[in-house]
């Protein structure tokens, strides 16, 4: 049964959670998060980070790669991928992330100069 607060909410009271020291509570949270809301990539992200604070390195390297999938245009997540994989020691995976996320600043810069200098079209 979904919770009646917003995902915004609870993902917030997630964080509260980690920073009082709760880890598994926040974990927990973003689990039935996920679940409930599969699209929220950032929700994804968060359970990335904490995956990876309890030593779960698959399971983080899973949703971070799922919060990409998800927000395909924002570097950051392709940047926390790959500093997650660095760490889990998955070279292959660190290095295409941190490719996209070039990618991704490169054509955020260039939809910026287009609209800046009027000329959407190149």
């Amino acid at each position: 049964m979904p919770e009646d607060k917003t995902k915004e909410a609870r993902y917030d009271e997630a964080i509260a959670l980690r920073e009082k020291g709760d880890l598994k509570g926040a974990v927990s949270i973003l689990e039935r998060l996920t679940a409930e809301y599969p699209d929220y990539a950032l929700a994804h992200l968060g359970l990335a980070v904490f995956y990876w604070r309890l030593d779960r390195l698959d399971d983080s390297i899973r949703e971070a790669s799922r919060a990409c999938e998800l927000e395909t245009e924002d570097p950051f997540y392709y940047t926390a991928l790959s500093s997650l994989a660095i760490k889990a020691g998955h070279r292959k995976t660190a290095e295409e992330a941190l490719s996209k996320a070039q990618e991704a600043r490169f054509q955020a810069f260039m939809k910026k100069y287009r609209e800046e200098s009027g000329n959407a079209d190149d």
